[in-house]
């Protein structure tokens, strides 16, 4: 079953990536890394794609964050949004990408790619991640500078948030990083597990006993990453066995 809400906002930010924001039904609860069903409605025939909340749990809209695929099935109709246009919102959020599903630890590294970034926008909104945790990490990793979408907000807007401000400011550490051009911080996710972050970072090595792992991104990037961490003895938490670190595969890349 899904909720049909009203798109209010939209975002593009290049010419591959855009993000939405829409109505929240009242009754639609969930905890921060979810994802939801969300589509379309064509000529009788429901599209839909998981897609993470982008959006705080305490916010009144709901927003996700999108690639634009030309051949894709949903992808390729959902770019074309205004605000006005209905969108469809399944009932049942659910994903593995949630705290209760980790160890207790004294850092939570927060990895993804592209789009991946969509789960990790709402956990660092969400004040029980930051009692848990005395460090939250985010990296993003782009090809492009241009795709490191919501870079202002989690620089300039988040910190200055009148409810959580003060904990993003003393805990949060983000570190975009892209591949293909000069930036400040480049190279993969993978090769800065292996050969560490930039110096003036400041950020340690990772550690079994003290870190926490969160993974989003394309089915590539999560394969190699739960290598490097397995190699180093983490283990997949889930909701009936908390672990050091877990994975989302519904992630939509299509």
């Amino acid at each position: 079953m899904q909720n049909t809400e009203v798109v209010t906002t939209v975002q593009h930010w290049t010419d591959r990536l855009f993000s939405f924001t829409v109505t929240r039904d009242p009754s639609f609860r969930f905890v921060a890394g979810q994802f939801t069903m969300i589509g379309l409605d064509v000529e009788g025939r429901k599209l839909m794609r998981a897609y993470s909340m982008a959006s705080a749990t305490y916010d009144e809209h709901l927003e996700f964050f999108s690639i634009k695929v030309p051949s894709g099935p949903l992808t390729s109709r959902l770019q074309h949004i205004k605000p006005g246009d209905r969108i469809l919102v399944g009932r049942k959020p659910t994903g593995t990408l949630v705290a209760d599903n980790l160890k207790p630890g004294r850092r939570l590294f927060l990895l993804g790619t592209g789009t991946g970034l969509a789960p990790f926008m709402s956990i660092i909104r969400e004040p029980d991640v930051y009692d848990r945790f005395e460090q939250i990490v985010l990296v993003h990793g782009c090809r492009h500078v241009s795709e490191l979408a919501y870079e202002d907000f989690i620089t300039k807007t988040l910190p200055a948030d009148e409810f959580i401000g003060e904990q993003v400011r003393n805990q949060l550490v983000y570190y975009p990083t892209v591949t293909r051009e000069a930036f400040r911080h480049t190279g993969r996710i993978t090769t800065l597990l292996t050969e560490g972050f930039d110096p003036a970072s400041a950020l340690p090595p990772l550690s079994l006993e003290q870190d926490r792992v969160m993974l989003c991104g394309s089915p590539a990037f999560l394969a190699d990453v739960v290598a490097l961490l397995e190699q180093r003895g983490f283990a997949e938490g889930n909701s009936s066995h908390p672990g050091d670190y877990v994975i989302e595969k519904a992630f939509v890349e299509k």
